[in-house]
């Protein structure tokens, strides 16, 4: 407070390329100077007691943080305060595209895309060699059930977290753009698919531990049928009926009923029998 009483009232200058370029070999030459005033140092091995120290070190901290940390009075966010948000957003946004100058497109060439996908390809060479030899841990039942409730937290979190959000109708032109996207979005799928994926193989060594995760995989998805299964049992699903529902199921009914009964057999018998009186009756 009395530094700000005893400071005056300035006059604003503008900043001009000059001092732009001036400040910016202040910093390189700070950063050379810093450079050049740090010794050689002496690279230590990072043991397993140091890495205990720093795992116990940043576990105090956090205890202490949260211990330092007061009460505070949870503050409702008003729909006067949801606005103000959303007007300082819009603004933002406006001020960052009328800083924007303009800028030139220049096409993608096929020279560019054949340097972009082989820097793509260095990159993920350097970045394989660069990986060290991993010792791989079994997944236990205890890490399992951890990994869940982890989950299962925060799932919780998540949803306590979502706002009231306000619906919009879904017009046809937004199902026509709809569509029309996923249209676009399965051609290209199927373009890169047979470009990329189809006819080649990906071959996978056939190892006993994998043979062995596979037949237990097996197992415990035929232990997971039966049990669902034994769920399930005695329950239905309820269906709508309709009249053409209802219609099928008569008719199916009636052709059970005459093969069941025979009932067919009896009328060609009878309509057999109605004949030979009527010749009788005729000739008698």
């Amino acid at each position: 407070v009395l530094y700000k009483e005893s400071v005056g009232t300035g006059t604003p200058t503008p900043i001009t390329p000059e001092m732009e370029r001036v400040k910016r070999n202040q910093e390189i030459c700070s950063s050379v100077l810093y450079k050049e005033n740090i010794g050689k140092a002496t690279p230590t091995p990072v043991t397993p007691e140091m890495e205990r120290v720093k795992r116990n070190q940043e576990i105090i901290s956090s205890v202490l943080y949260k211990e330092n940390v007061g009460k505070v009075t949870p503050t409702p966010i008003t729909p006067e305060m949801e606005r103000v948000k959303r007007n300082q957003e819009i603004i933002s946004s406006v001020l960052y595209k009328e800083n924007l100058g303009r800028a030139t497109p220049t096409p993608i060439t096929p020279e560019m895309e054949r340097v972009k996908r082989n820097q793509e390809h260095i990159s993920s060479v350097v970045y394989k060699e660069g990986l060290g030899k991993a010792t791989p841990t079994p997944v236990t039942p205890e890490m399992e059930r951890v990994k869940r409730n982890q989950e299962h937290i925060s799932s919780v979190l998540y949803k306590e977290h979502l706002a009231k959000g306000t619906p919009t109708p879904m017009t046809p032109e937004m199902e026509r753009a709809k569509r029309n996207q996923e249209n676009i979005s399965s051609v290209l799928y199927s373009d890169s698919f047979r470009k990329q994926v189809q006819g080649k193989a990906a071959y996978v060594l056939d190892t006993p531990e994998m043979r062995r995760v596979r037949e237990t995989q097996k197992h415990i998805s035929t232990v997971k049928y039966h049990e669902d299964f034994e769920k399930s049992k005695g329950s239905f699903t309820p269906v709508v009926t309709d009249p053409i529902t209802e219609r099928v199921k008569k008719n199916m009914q009636d052709f059970s009923d005459i093969s069941y009964r025979g009932i067919q057999r009896r009328v060609v018998e009878m309509e057999r029998k109605r004949v030979d009186q009527d010749q009788e009756t005729l000739t008698g």
